[in-house]
């Protein structure tokens, strides 16, 4: 018998007159059988020619129930299937008995959110999305004003927590210039390489400087700052702050009298928007380095290449890349800390919240340089 055949789940309904039923599990209740087994027994169920008063679900014979068994074993033994039966679970022994007890309704809840769903028509599927999207925005708006409201708190030292503050800044700036450093001096490299042999064709590859200096300043320097802001702390915020909700960490201190916005939210904003213009500029000036060392390595002089990069980059350009450090500072923090606050229970709660971080971010990041480019372009001419 081939190991596929032993780890087969087998399912058998039994139905005796005039109001029992008895399911029978034997093999493996994984991932890749609990969806037929799941759509086999509401077929069955919803068949039966009489309303089921009572359901026995044999497990003696399982080998192996992973999240998504237990999901489906939970979702039995809460009657959903059969919501006049009294259901009594058999076979329940040793491990699977302590991981069935443990299995919460919001782990039951988080599988149902990413596991077996019935087809929705397409206006159901746009409304849902339309409510978490409205959800989503109520919430955000509600963030916003607590972070507003919570504001002041910042001048006043005896409230606002500077050595939170201080260590953020440590762990999410100090800690993160070696990956700023590799990454935006490469990248400078890279688009020196690049177009040096296009302007070559015209004889004016000592504009290579001036592209890399007005690309990076105004563009890259910031957006790779962000990014890497994003991925590298952003997330950090959202499981932090997660993990503290799933502890009900964040009740305590609401039971304390601290309130979480100011206690944890605020100290991180005000990091991040700190932060973020430091790193945006050092991502330039790494990113230049590399250009100028391209440049001088195709024979022209250290004097003019800095003449050349001291003529295109013009301080509107600087105050650019200020502009943006800052606000793509508070979309990193404030987007991380409002997802860390949104986390669910469960055991995948906080990956999820991390990742809706980051992508959050980034792509509130994007359309923000977006705005900025817009604007920045209409107000030069």
């Amino acid at each position: 018998m081939t190991e596929a055949a032993q780890h087969e789940l087998k399912t058998v309904v039994e139905m005796t007159p005039p109001a029992k039923a008895r399911v029978v599990l034997t093999g493996w209740l994984d991932t890749q059988s609990v969806e037929a087994c799941w759509r086999q027994l509401a077929r069955e169920f919803s068949a039966a020619k009489s309303p089921i008063a009572a359901l026995e679900v044999d497990v003696a014979g399982l080998e192996f129930c992973d999240d998504a068994g237990l999901a489906l074993l939970r979702h039995l033994n809460m009657g959903k299937m059969t919501p006049s039966a009294t259901v009594s679970m058999v076979g329940l022994e040793g491990e699977m008995r302590s991981d069935f007890y443990r299995f919460s309704p919001a782990d039951f809840e988080n599988f149902r959110a990413s596991g077996p769903k019935q087809n929705c028509s397409l206006p159901d599927e746009v409304g849902n999305a339309v409510a978490q999207v409205n959800a989503d925005l109520r919430e955000q708006v509600t963030f916003l004003g607590g972070v507003v409201a919570s504001l002041p708190h910042v001048m006043n030292r005896k409230r606002m927590r500077w050595p939170e503050v201080r260590h953020i800044f440590e762990q999410a700036g100090a800690n993160a210039v070696p990956i700023v450093s590799l990454i935006s001096f490469l990248v400078g490299l890279i688009v020196a390489f690049e177009t040096s042999q296009p302007l070559a064709q015209f004889g004016a590859q000592i504009y290579v400087v001036n592209m890399i200096g007005l690309v990076m300043v105004r563009e890259l320097g910031p957006l790779l700052a962000a990014i890497l802001l994003a991925g590298r702390s952003g997330s950090a915020f959202a499981a932090e702050i997660g993990t503290m909700k799933v502890n009900e960490e964040l009740n305590a201190l609401e039971t304390l009298g601290l309130d979480p916005m100011r206690f944890l939210v605020v100290q991180r904003i005000t990091a991040g928007i700190l932060l973020a213009p430091l790193l945006a500029f050092y991502a330039t000036f790494m990113g230049i380095l590399g250009g100028v060392l391209v440049t001088v390595s195709l024979g022209f002089p250290l004097s003019l290449v800095l003449r050349q990069l001291a003529s295109s980059v013009v301080v509107s350009d600087v105050i650019l890349a200020l502009a943006k450090g800052i606000v793509f500072g508070a979309i990193v923090s404030g987007v991380g800390c409002l997802r860390g606050l949104q986390t669910r229970q469960g055991p995948s709660a906080v990956g999820i919240s991390t990742t809706r971080a980051v992508v959050t971010s980034i792509l509130l990041i994007v359309i923000a340089d977006a705005v900025f480019s817009i604007v920045y372009f209409y107000l030069k001419q």
